[in-house]
């Protein structure tokens, strides 16, 4: 049963740290709005930020940051409960939420500490950009879909009985 915690813990800090690191990385080396090809007409490191969520959903609006920074923090206890009624054996969701969760921190730091969250990675075929992101967004994406597999095994392990 510690071991779960312990491994948990281990990711989200890992999961944390990184997306944390790179963050600073860009911020103190990149002008912002400066972007580094990295794969021709495909992958560049770019220098944005996002006053809101994914595709800048709100923001514009005025009531954004305290918005984000209270789903930042109820996303983050939720899964923490959500975790602590996981069984011992789920080890899939274990990581998925560890991921989900290191994500939803990341990006609340950064809103606590800048009021916006800083994005980088720039995925795009020629002209068509998706738009930018960063590791804990990765974190997020990743662990959701790694707790969709799990939600789809353990349907199956129900089934088998």
């Amino acid at each position: 049963m510690k071991s779960r915690y312990t491994l948990f813990a281990a990711l989200s800090l890992v999961g944390i740290i990184i997306d944390q690191i790179t963050k600073i990385a860009i911020d103190r080396s990149m002008p912002l709005f400066d972007s580094i090809p990295v794969i021709e007409n495909f992958f560049n490191i770019t220098y944005v930020r996002n006053k809101g969520a994914a595709f800048s959903f709100l923001s514009n609006a005025s009531w954004r940051l305290p918005f984000f920074i209270t789903i930042s923090i109820v996303a983050a206890i939720v899964i923490l409960i959500a975790f602590r009624r996981l069984r011992d054996n789920q080890k899939l969701a274990h990581i998925s939420l560890a991921m989900i969760f290191s994500g939803a921190v990341g990006n609340l730091i950064d809103r606590i500490r800048l009021g916006e969250v800083i994005d980088f990675l720039d995925v795009h075929w020629y002209r068509l950009h998706w738009p930018a992101f960063n590791v804990a967004d990765s974190l997020i994406c990743v662990g959701v879909f790694l707790l969709a597999v799990d939600m789809i095994l353990e349907e199956k392990r129900l089934k088998r009985g």
